[in-house]
């Protein structure tokens, strides 16, 4: 957690920036992203009322790089999945890094997917990269370069079951854990049930 010393001469940080943003990430997993503001993130990391100004215009701007940082460290775990999947194993890996993502951070995950449609560069590119890791794990699975129709189903599978889980509209049966649930969902979508 970012902490920010106080003095007599004011505060010091050393990245008020990465603290605003730390702050921001605690409330968004706290309250949701419904209730922050700057005013709330400036409070939470100790500073001053204006202080967030100095690096965010105004909440659409703290926004936008609170889900570009979902996308990159999402990107990070689902690269990290695929690296480790045994072969042919790999869109599973993703679905299910996707979706364990996720649970550990609902709030932050629903405000990036809310965002995905975002027009700024520096989100985009940051949504692009992570998708660009879903199509490695088509073309690992697949052998041949990804489709982008498959990449599409893919995601929009593993995206589906993170959101349906996230909302506890969706839960595994009771012998099962939320991994081995999104494994045999994903499994059982790409081969239609048909057995090996």
């Amino acid at each position: 957690m970012y902490t920010v010393k106080m003095s007599r001469t004011g505060y010091h940080h050393g990245d008020l920036r990465a603290g605003l943003l730390a702050s921001a990430l605690e409330l968004v997993e706290t309250s949701g992203p419904e209730q922050l503001s700057l005013r709330a993130v400036a409070r939470a990391a100790g500073v001053s009322p204006n202080a967030p100004y100095n690096h965010y215009a105004d909440k659409a701007a703290l926004l936008e790089a609170l889900a570009e940082h979902c996308f990159d460290q999402l990107r990070g775990e689902l690269a990290a999945a695929v690296s480790a999947a045994d072969p042919g194993d790999e869109i599973t890996a993703v679905a299910t890094a996707a979706v364990r993502y996720a649970l550990g951070h609902p709030g932050l995950y629903r405000l990036a997917v809310a965002h995905l449609c975002s027009d700024n560069p520096r989100t985009r590119a940051a949504e692009d990269a992570m998708k660009a890791v879903v199509e490695n794990s088509v073309t690992a699975a697949t052998g041949r370069p990804g489709s982008a129709a498959l990449t599409a189903g893919v995601w929009a599978l593993a995206q589906g079951l993170t959101l349906l889980l996230v909302d506890g509209s969706l839960k595994p049966p009771p012998q099962q854990d939320v991994d081995e649930f999104v494994r045999e969902v994903v499994q059982e979508t790409l081969t239609l049930g048909r057995p090996d």
